[in-house]
């Protein structure tokens, strides 16, 4: 869990506790620079014998590095962490791109909706893949920017 300051800034950050300072939870998405390898070596196994990402993210909450990103609303976190699970977050995946018509991780269409890659780019990575319901997808996706472009 981790609890915000008046600033927006992460001011603490526990791993599942009896009595939490928030409601805010960490899903496990994680990106650092290249001192977390320093970082990591440091460490010691908590009282479960384990190493503890949390204990990363509190070495880095203390030396002012720690960035926390709140998920934005109608987000969703999916926990995976077994094939019950793995399930419902299959089934709910399905669901959503069934219903919406958008594919959930598609980092092509997003890198091109955020601008990183150009149409004509996409378009011929589409064209690289196996015929599959993927690259339909993305066909599909530049249809629409060329119809919307014109």
């Amino acid at each position: 869990m981790v609890e915000f300051g008046p600033d927006g800034r992460a001011i603490s950050n526990q791993e599942k506790p009896a009595q939490p300072r928030s409601s805010y939870a960490v899903p496990g998405l994680y990106l650092y620079d290249n001192a977390v390898v320093a970082t990591a070596k440091s460490l010691k196994p908590s009282a479960r014998g384990e190493m503890e990402i949390t204990d990363v993210n509190l070495a880095y909450l203390r030396r002012g590095a720690l960035r926390v990103q709140r998920l934005h609303r109608g987000c969703a976190w999916l926990d995976a962490g077994t094939s019950s699970s793995l399930h419902d977050a299959s089934a709910y995946v399905q669901t959503i791109e069934q219903r919406t018509g958008v594919k959930i991780g598609c980092p092509e269409e997003a890198a091109f909706l955020s601008g990183f890659l150009p149409l004509a780019d996409l378009e011929k990575l589409a064209a690289q893949m196996p015929r599959c319901e993927y690259r339909d997808y993305l066909n599909e996706v530049v249809v629409e920017a060329k119809r919307l472009k014109n």
